[in-house]
């Protein structure tokens, strides 16, 4: 797969993307290199880290939902597994994170990837390791906030919408998790990632959950990580519908992605001497777009 747009193949990595790919790599390294090796009772460890920290089925003496549906996330059962899931958040989840910001983008992926575990343990009993619901409903996400931009799916290498990827995508292993069910692959997670991005997408603001967990960090913590990091804001004094010419409203701010395209200062001001020099009614609706998110993230800023 390869996606098209802005830097090509994402060639920007957020710091998130970088951190959760880490957290991964390393947990399969230390379970593979190391628990793997040892024995406890005549067990291997890495089979009662699987035990406790993956997503076991109701029921299970080892049914711990209120952790494992999160640490199944970071367990993986092969370098395959490991690697495509890394790949396909790498690729497509780094331009959603600086769109986005750390918390908002974080609690996107773990709820997405509880979403699909709640659908597997309700179709499946076996053990789930993966973070594939999450990937899945972050795929869902790139699908919706870049519908239109280009995705080449190998062995064709023909671009199609990334819309039309995911549906494909999702369509693909509704099909296999009905006809396949001895496969391994837990089809359904990915479905449940898929769905519970898509509600969270739509309903997520609405509900209120991404401001609460704003609170919450907030509450929790009154100075920011070295890791966490807000979507880019600007001071911005808003624009009225209709200006003197010979007028200049004032913009100190920094870059930021805004549907996929890098908007810097000096973008914002030549929109805004353009509306100096021939009012507002002269912006194209790009444009009008672009002032009217800057003014957004302002009103939503502390």
């Amino acid at each position: 797969m390869r996606n098209g747009g802005y830097g090509g193949f994402s060639a920007i990595v957020s710091p998130t993307i970088k951190i959760l790919v880490g957290i991964n790599v390393a947990v399969f390294l230390l379970d593979w290199l190391v628990l793997g090796m040892l024995t406890y009772r005549g067990i291997r460890l890495d089979q009662w880290i699987v035990q406790l920290f993956g997503l076991m089925p109701i029921g299970s003496e080892y049914f711990f939902p209120y952790w494992q549906l999160i640490t199944y996330q970071f367990l993986h059962g092969s370098f395959w597994h490991l690697f495509f899931n890394m790949f396909a958040l790498w690729m497509f989840g780094s331009e959603l994170d600086y769109l986005w910001g750390t918390r908002r983008f974080l609690t996107y992926y773990l709820l997405a990837g509880i979403g699909g575990g709640i659908a597997n343990l309700i179709v499946s009993n076996s053990p789930t390791i993966g973070a594939s619901g999450a990937v899945m409903g972050i795929l869902v996400a790139y699908g919706l906030t870049f519908p239109d931009r280009p995705v080449m799916i190998f062995p064709l290498f023909i671009p199609i919408p990334a819309k039309i990827f995911v549906i494909i995508y999702a369509a693909l292993d509704l099909f296999s998790g009905l006809t396949s069910t001895d496969s391994g692959i837990a089809h359904f997670a990915h479905l449940g990632g898929a769905v519970t991005g898509f509600l969270m997408l739509r309903f997520g603001d609405r509900l209120g959950i991404f401001s609460f967990v704003e609170r919450l960090s907030q509450a929790r913590s009154s100075s920011r990580q070295p890791w966490q990091r807000e979507p880019i804001e600007a001071e911005y004094i808003e624009v009225p519908t209709s200006m003197k010419p010979g007028t200049k409203p004032m913009f100190h701010g920094a870059s930021f992605f805004y549907k996929g395209e890098y908007i810097t200062e000096e973008t914002v001001d030549r929109i805004l001497e353009k509306i100096a020099e021939s009012g507002f009614d002269s912006l194209s609706d790009r444009e009008k777009d672009i002032l009217y998110e800057v003014s957004r993230r302002m009103q939503q800023s502390p």
